[in-house]
């Protein structure tokens, strides 16, 4: 439980949130006189769900201040976990708010007039590369003798698991790709949705029930069994990694390609273990045969405890920490900044030349639907696709199963 006299921050554990957080509240603290003792834990996914929804911690006081993302957010603010922002903002708004972010980051986290957080980190998922091995001419040799076509951006799936074969090679330590495979309820459950999205499925039916014994879903399913079972295209350790350590094998070196959120892009010109800084570039997440590209939007925003002692210092802090210059602080340690004004800025944009392409990200992403009770219908989905990795059943059964669990949360 917090105490009046210290302010306790429940953090997204990833190193540029967590040095920009600590320089933003060094900061608010020098231009607003705080005195407050400030504890902040990182924690990863789980761990930080359970502590701030599934424990209360948010309701009971626990936290002043968390990072929460978008899956959760719905679930906060229905079960009177998170405080509505809406006085505060009326008494004294964010700079530049509410045109100074894009229309894609305001809407989830509003319900009617009430506001439930402030925009954090963002980044939709797209297709990060290196664009040396694919701008080489020995490669580009080597590959159209090998399939009599030219070496190129993968646009479908299939392309892209020919090309991560092509890309395989253990002696160099390098890997055509990664996939952020480990059992945390949300890496396996974006590959899901991309898997479906691309191939012109939906994860909500025309009733606004949610759907995953379809067509698309078996097809993407499928594919998605091959690929991550193919020792010839894939990192060793796509099982185990979550998506900050498959971002990160990526800056080190070690993957061609990889479908996974911008802002692991971004980090590989900014952080020092990164050694590909001037190499990657971006493009649209490929599509199955027939589809068309899609992207994710999940954001993360900060939200303040309904149940925190110091709700007027949360609210000034978060107010500061998401103002012009610390959003592009954000963005300079190697996370994402949300506001446009980040987006469009020169330095980030010479320091990360891809930068101003979320604007076309943002275009074609999609949001997860609005479920108080999404953590556990993903907890369904996560379970049917490791079944589909690990095991040899049925996708078409386990699909099926898996619906009627969903149906049976109601």
């Amino acid at each position: 439980m917090s105490d009046n006299n210290t302010f306790r921050i429940a953090v997204r554990k990833f190193g540029p949130f967590e040095t920009a957080l600590e320089k933003t509240w060094a900061d608010f603290c020098k231009q607003s006189n705080c005195s407050l003792q400030v504890e902040m834990v990182p924690m990863e996914l789980h761990p930080l769900y359970d502590s701030i929804l599934e424990k209360g911690g948010l309701a009971k006081g626990d936290w002043d201040v968390a990072h929460i993302n978008t899956d959760w957010l719905y679930e906060g603010y229905t079960s009177g976990a998170i405080q509505n922002l809406k006085p505060y903002i009326e008494a004294n708004p964010p700079e530049d708010f509410p045109v100074g972010w894009s229309q894609s980051l305001s809407s989830m986290q509003k319900s009617g007039d009430d506001v439930y957080g402030l925009p954090f980190h963002d980044g939709p998922e797209c297709l990060i590369y290196r664009k040396d091995l694919f701008e080489d001419e020995s490669e580009q040799k080597r590959y159209f003798e090998m399939y009599g076509r030219p070496l190129q951006l993968p646009e479908t799936w299939d392309d892209f698991q020919q090309v991560a074969r092509f890309f395989q090679r253990s002696s160099e330590n390098l890997c055509g790709t990664v996939f952020a495979g480990y059992p945390d309820g949300h890496n396996t459950v974006f590959d899901f949705c991309l898997q479906l999205w691309t191939r012109n499925g939906e994860l909500v039916n025309e009733d606004g029930v949610i759907n995953i014994n379809t067509d698309a879903a078996l097809e993407g399913l499928t594919y998605y069994r091959n690929i991550l079972r193919d020792t010839n295209a894939i990192h060793p350790q796509s099982k185990e990694f979550d998506s900050v350590q498959s971002g990160m094998a990526f800056a080190r070196g070690e993957v061609a390609m990889m479908v996974n959120w911008f802002g692991f892009a971004s980090m590989c010109e900014v952080i020092d273990e990164s050694t590909v800084k001037g190499k990657v570039d971006i493009t649209n997440v490929p599509k199955g045969n027939g589809g068309k590209s899609a992207s994710l939007n999940v954001y993360w925003l900060y939200a303040i405890g309904a149940g925190s002692k110091n709700k007027q210092v949360a609210y000034d802090f978060i107010r500061y920490a998401v103002n012009r210059n610390n959003d592009k602080l954000l963005t300079l340690e190697g996370g994402i900044g949300c506001r446009l004004s980040t987006w469009h800025d020169e330095e980030v944009n010479k320091m990360v030349p891809y930068y101003h392409k979320l604007e076309m990200l943002h275009n074609n992403a999609k949001s997860l639907p609005l479920k108080s009770n999404w953590a556990k219908i993903a907890s369904v989905i996560d379970e049917v696709v490791l079944q589909t990795v690990n095991t040899d059943l049925p996708i078409k059964e386990l699909l099926t199963n898996g619906q009627q669990k969903i149906e049976l949360l109601g």
